[in-house]
């Protein structure tokens, strides 16, 4: 690929520029999901009306159809700009809408991708489950066929904004007897269903963002099955496919503006003159630039081929790893003042503490590890 912007990249680059400057809220987002629903959906309506909503998606979904480097463009400035992160509209415009565009009924498309861009409809994730974790052929979440209904009985973990979710790409077992990634299904679930109960999970920052979901002969039609009963495992690749790919794009270039400020923050209070400080902060700064080579390559990669590939799940360890690293360097930069920190007050201790979460979200750690020894590398498999 060329490295480097044409002419038209970068006008389009003032365009996002511009907008970004005159539309980004004044005020900060609330950071636990309750509080913050209001503010996603009206960012959201406010994204969708401009047309900057679903920059990836067709535009005979409503989206604006924009190549990856133009994406890539409008996330750079994004983050630039300090727009606030998407919040509860994340799992839908990022994952589950592009998993019904490639995957679902015309009927589905046209009910659901709609409500999902304008911010009117809140998606969340049924993936992991109590004992399987992020193994996603571990799954036990049961659905029995009955007449034209799935029932539903199990539990999902970690779920994050279960509980202010309307739907929910849920993925069950829905042949008696299958294991592994055979025998399950990808459905759309009516998270105000009769029979499902939600707890939320209260993190160690303060705030509830995941819940545990518990389903008890829930009924979900037959006709929100996406890909066909038993095709599961196909549409959940996908899924995780978008959400490894390009979901977290936003988070690679908000690691080095960070590591930037930090930068500078290191030079305005004196710690840069530690050795160690310094040593870390290069250390991260060369590491921002690898991880940028190789979203570029994997950008290439899916331009050449249309769908992000297993060399995603390198770029997804290492960003939340990095992310991590980052996250507490910002809080050690704070010297004393940590001592004094109130919830809230300061985002470097609540984001230094939202990151242990980072390698769990996803697909955990271990299991990006597995994809990349099996897929990449062509070790045996671990299970």
């Amino acid at each position: 690929m060329e490295i480097g912007f044409s002419s038209e990249e970068r006008q389009f680059r003032e365009q996002c520029r511009d907008w970004l400057h005159a539309n980004v809220p004044a005020e900060r987002r609330p950071m636990d999901a309750i509080d913050a629903i209001d503010f996603d959906k009206a960012w959201q309506r406010t994204l969708f009306d401009a047309g900057w909503a679903g920059i990836n998606w067709p535009v005979d979904y409503g989206g604006r159809g924009l190549s990856i480097v133009q994406q890539v463009i409008w996330l750079e400035e994004y983050a630039r700009a300090h727009a606030p992160w998407i919040g509860a509209n994340f799992v839908g415009v990022n994952h589950g809408g592009p998993t019904l565009i490639a995957n679902a009924t015309d009927e589905q498309k046209a009910y659901h991708l709609p409500r999902i861009l304008k911010g009117e409809a809140i998606w969340c994730q049924g993936f992991s489950e109590p004992g399987a974790g992020s193994d996603l052929a571990g799954i036990r979440t049961t659905g029995r066929v009955e007449g034209d209904e799935l029932v539903v009985n199990g539990s999902k973990i970690w779920t994050s904004f279960a509980h202010v979710a309307d739907w929910q790409e849920l993925v069950i077992r829905t042949e008696p007897g299958s294991s592994r990634h055979k025998g399950l299904s990808w459905v759309i679930c009516d998270m105000h269903s009769p029979g499902i109960t939600i707890r939320p999970i209260r993190k160690i920052s303060g705030q509830t963002e995941f819940a545990q979901v518990f389903y008890d002969d829930v009924r979900i039609p037959l006709a929100n099955v996406v890909g066909g009963l038993g095709n599961g495992w196909r549409v959940s690749m996908s899924t995780l496919g978008f959400e490894r790919g390009t979901g977290f794009i936003a988070d690679q270039v908000k690691n080095a503006i960070e590591v930037e400020e930090l930068i500078g923050r290191a030079r305005a209070n004196g710690m840069i003159r530690d050795d160690r400080i310094a040593d870390d902060l290069a250390q991260m700064r060369a590491e921002v630039a690898a991880l940028r080579a190789m979203t570029y390559r994997n950008i290439s990669e899916v331009i050449r081929t249309g769908q992000p590939g297993p060399e995603s799940s390198v770029i997804r360890l290492f960003t939340s790893e990095l992310g991590q690293r980052i996250e507490r360097m910002a809080v050690t930069l704070m010297g004393e003042a940590m001592i004094d920190f109130a919830y809230g007050d300061d985002d470097a201790v609540a984001d230094y503490l939202r990151g242990f979460a980072a390698t769990i979200a996803g697909g955990t750690a271990q299991i990006q590890r597995d994809i990349i020894g099996e897929r990449l590398l062509g070790l045996p498999k671990s299970r």
